[in-house]
């Protein structure tokens, strides 16, 4: 069973989720963002190392603790890492109140019908009890919807549904991530073929069990509202899809209930080059800012 204390930050805290699970892929743009460029590193390994560093600094900044920050979804590698000799996942719960939770995808398969559904997970099983061992609560896995395709969207939720299942399985709560293209012109086509798929498959969620939900930020204000009040959706939070943190914030707190989950949005402005102090600083007017986005009295 999930922990009862994690659950109920998770259910009803004002705040938001720090998306801190960059992957291999995404690690090099991020990197290179926070000022680290592709020559610092020779090798994979140099590579994620530079990555922990930027992660474990932003964790033990002042203003990265459970007052505001609530979650943080985490890398494999991150999960297996230490931060000052406590494992990661420890370490957010025991030192800063932050429920920790695991990105558990493999990554994207080829488009198809308009849509790239997660690649197959055969160790997926393994990855859950390692993460349950670590005092991990709940994972996040994320697919891409680039076209409102119904065979297409039905096929990312079906699946999307089908693991869950099996990380509820574990005692996980797990993130379903159905992500829209920003980009796309049927964007709101799209959102509606989502919200409705969401809701046949929520009738799969029995014996009191409880997943969340991270969604693009929709064309419709409230859009989601139904899945934020349904009993059996713990949270619904908003991913930044490539908007910029402004823009993001603006559109959350058009959506009663919504919260942030934000990666590039959350890293924005900040650099390895920046001393301590102006680090800390930029960060904590960040995690300001997204909280207040985040507040589940902004558009009350």
């Amino acid at each position: 069973m999930p922990n009862e204390a994690m659950a109920k930050q998770m259910t009803s805290k004002d705040g938001f989720i720090a998306a801190l699970d960059q992957s291999g892929g995404s690690t090099p743009k991020a990197l290179g963002l926070y000022g680290i460029e592709p020559g610092a590193w020779s090798n994979e390994e140099g590579m994620f190392a530079l990555m922990h560093q930027m992660r474990a600094r932003m964790i033990k900044s002042p203003a990265f603790n459970g007052e505001k920050v609530i979650g943080a979804i985490l890398f494999e590698r991150t999960m297996d890492s230490d931060i000052d000799g406590m494992p990661t996942a420890d370490y957010l719960w025991q030192k800063r109140q932050v429920v920790p939770f695991l990105k558990c995808d493999q990554g994207l398969d080829a488009e198809r019908d308009g849509v790239q559904l997660m690649k197959p997970m055969p160790g997926l099983d393994a990855l859950l009890e390692r993460a349950v061992a670590k005092n991990v609560f709940g994972t996040k896995m994320r697919s891409v919807i680039n076209a409102a395709n119904p065979a297409g969207v039905a096929a990312v939720i079906a699946q999307q549904f089908e693991v869950g299942h099996q990380i509820l399985g574990h005692g996980l709560v797990p993130i379903i991530e159905p992500e829209v293209n920003i980009k796309i012109a049927d964007k709101a086509e799209a959102e509606d073929m989502v919200l409705d798929e969401i809701k046949k498959h929520l009738d799969s969620i029995k014996d009191g069990k409880r997943i969340m939900l991270k969604l693009t930020l929709p064309s419709k204000a409230n859009l989601y509202k139904p899945l934020i009040d349904d009993k059996r959706v713990m949270r619904v939070v908003a991913l930044s899809g490539g908007y910029s943190r402004e823009e993001a914030n603006r559109l959350l707190s058009l959506n009663t209930g919504m919260i942030a989950s934000f990666s590039r949005a959350l890293a924005e402005g900040l650099s390895a080059q920046q001393s301590d102090a102006a680090f800390d600083a930029m960060l904590a007017d960040t995690i300001d800012s997204i909280y207040r986005a985040s507040s589940m009295k902004a558009a009350a």
